[in-house]
């Protein structure tokens, strides 16, 4: 079944096409990726997607066969959604964090995190943005505010221990290697439980050791949290390892879909992307 529906989806800036027609499914449960040159516009999908940008025209549905027996299909055919996003079933012009709430969370090419702040505090924001505390028993720290604080430290210390990072916890984000700020960021976005993780160029930077890692690192959450990923990805052995449905662009538009095998076999992504055959 398809979380994620991107249905002749465009995006203009002035004169230029970042994204044109594009369509594509997300299937519940696995990693798609997303590849293609510098400049195909696979991070202005995101960025249209986590709501950064207003697509020109096209419809994204997000998780809308679970809702009141809406059917994407059925919704399109009115026009409604043109333009719009559907998230939940229902049609909304949300800002980004009020996607995230949706079920939808995503990490950045370029790293996104709170430098100052230790890295136990970068993944409590999305944490405590999920619970609620009126703002006296908050600012007196007793009662249910307390114990809101103490099981959200828990949680984060339990993303951070999947991520290889609780002994980091009291470290400032801005002082850790570049390869542990890539898994902070990615601890940040699972920790506000989304059904539906964007990971753009997660292994951008990373050497040789930490990109195979991250191969396995991608299997364990997307298991241990049930999650669907969409992934960006330049490094071939992560997209090859880890999805089992592969969206190549080129130019802002669809070049090919199909299965790893089948992307790799395929000749005009062998030309446009992975280097023209000899």
């Amino acid at each position: 079944m398809e979380l994620l529906e991107v249905k002749e989806l465009s995006r203009n800036f002035g004169g230029i096409n970042a994204v044109n027609s594009l369509s594509f499914e997300a299937k519940s449960g696995i990693v798609t990726g997303i590849i293609g040159p510098n400049g195909a516009g696979k991070t202005t999908v995101f960025n249209l997607i986590s709501g950064i940008y207003k697509p020109t025209s096209g419809v994204i549905l997000f998780d809308a066969r679970n809702n009141e027996g809406l059917h994407p299909d059925e919704t399109v055919k009115t026009g409604i959604v043109t333009g719009g996003v559907l998230c939940n079933g229902k049609l909304v012009g949300l800002r980004p964090d009020e996607i995230v709430k949706t079920g939808i969370s995503r990490t950045f090419q370029n790293i996104r995190l709170f430098k100052r702040c230790t890295c136990l505090e970068n993944v409590l924001i999305p944490i405590l943005q999920r619970k609620k505390c009126n703002i006296f028993s908050a600012l007196m720290r007793f009662g249910k505010a307390y114990r809101i604080e103490r099981e959200a430290t828990e949680e984060a210390m339990s993303f951070l221990s999947v991520m290889g990072l609780a002994n980091e916890a009291k470290r400032k984000a801005g002082t850790l290697p570049y390869g542990l700020q890539r898994k902070l960021e990615i601890a940040r976005a699972i920790a506000a439980r989304p059904k539906l993780l964007l990971l753009d160029e997660p292994a951008a930077g990373m050497n040789p050791d930490e990109t195979l890692t991250l191969v396995d690192l991608i299997s364990e959450v997307r298991h241990k949290f049930s999650l669907t990923i969409l992934l960006i990805e330049h490094h071939m052995d992560v997209v090859m390892n880890t999805c089992a449905h592969i969206v190549v662009m080129e130019s802002g538009r669809l070049l090919f879909r199909g299965t790893p095998d089948e992307v790799r076999r395929n000749e005009k992504v062998i030309e446009a992307y992975l280097g023209k055959s000899k």
